[in-house]
């Protein structure tokens, strides 16, 4: 119910004043696993992903410091992202971000609608890096499709550093979904992954027409 409530309220106010414009909302399939490959200019994106796919519950990834705060705030905080869907991670190093994306796995196989970050992380400078290939090991591993999305203004909408959203008209596109459940059986596991996780950033390039980076993106505290 809170997250119905939520939602209907995000979405008037995202209507009302950010003018968002959605395409290819028919792409993401109203049942079953699907995973939702996305750049990353801003934390909103996590808001106005969902609330564009409209038909369905979409999870993602929040630091777990959201779920961990104490008094009133922070049982506030806790309540707001566990009705947005968010699945609370730690990051650090290599283990956290195994089981971030065993959490995700575990989602995926439920027949849930999922959001990745191949980036990793937030682009400070607006151009698209290189993906990390975690995105293709949940896409072998789930054999759901993968829908790639583009997200513009978004970085508008809530600047890095930013407390709180601000009005500014956005866009999200959703492309056609891709299918990597069969074809690369003959590949070793990593450049499977590597190859799966390139085709999907140049799908996502090709909806955002961003300028693309030649290496990784770093994550700061921030994310």
């Amino acid at each position: 119910m809170l997250y119905g409530a939520l939602r209907q309220t995000a979405a008037v106010l995202a209507r009302t004043l950010c003018r968002p414009t959605i395409e290819g909302r028919e792409n993401v399939p109203s049942t079953g696993a699907v995973l939702l490959a996305s750049n990353h200019l801003s934390f909103v994106d996590s808001v106005v992903i969902p609330l564009a796919v409209r038909t369905r519950r979409v999870r993602f990834l929040a630091k777990s410091d959201y779920f961990e705060g104490t008094g009133v705030r922070g049982r506030a905080t806790k309540a707001l992202f566990d009705s947005l869907g968010a699945m609370p991670v730690r990051r650090g190093n290599a283990r956290d971000a195994m089981l971030s994306l065993e959490t995700m796995l575990d989602r995926l196989r439920e027949g849930e609608a999922c959001v990745v970050y191949p980036e990793g992380t937030r682009s400070r400078d607006g151009r698209l890096y290189r993906g990390r290939t975690g995105v293709a090991h949940l896409a072998l591993e789930s054999k759901a499709p993968v829908v790639p999305v583009a997200v513009t203004g978004t970085q508008h909408v809530q600047p890095i550093g930013a407390p709180v959203p601000r009005p500014h008209p956005f866009t999200v596109r959703f492309g056609t979904p891709m299918d990597f459940s069969t074809g690369y059986d003959h590949l070793s596991p990593a450049r499977a992954r590597r190859e799966i996780t390139d085709r999907i950033m140049d799908a996502i390039h090709g909806l955002s027409g961003q300028e693309r980076a030649a290496g990784y993106n770093t994550l700061t505290s921030e994310e």
